[in-house]
């Protein structure tokens, strides 16, 4: 039997700075919508990577469920171990 890769998973936070003229972009734009308004829109824009890690499963499957998605989105328990499949 071969021995199974081990996996890996990443936690990125990115920063997007949004210049506007006259009124601030809404706190609850949708990513496509920032997109828009900083390429094709009234806005200037700048994102930059602020931090990038390797997390452990655990970890994962917790920062899975704090955001409204479920650890199965990789294969996941809520401990971080692999589903059977």
């Amino acid at each position: 039997m071969a021995k199974e890769k081990r996996r890996k998973f990443f936690k990125t936070v990115v920063q997007v700075t949004i210049l506007s003229e006259d009124k601030p972009v809404g706190p609850n734009m949708e990513l496509d919508q920032i997109h828009y308004a900083i390429t094709d829109g009234d806005c200037s824009g700048d994102c930059k990577v602020v931090s990038q890690k390797q997390v452990s499963g655990k970890k994962m499957a917790m920062l899975l469920t704090e955001q409204g998605s479920d650890p199965g989105f990789f294969n996941l328990d809520e401990n971080g171990k692999k589903l059977e499949e």
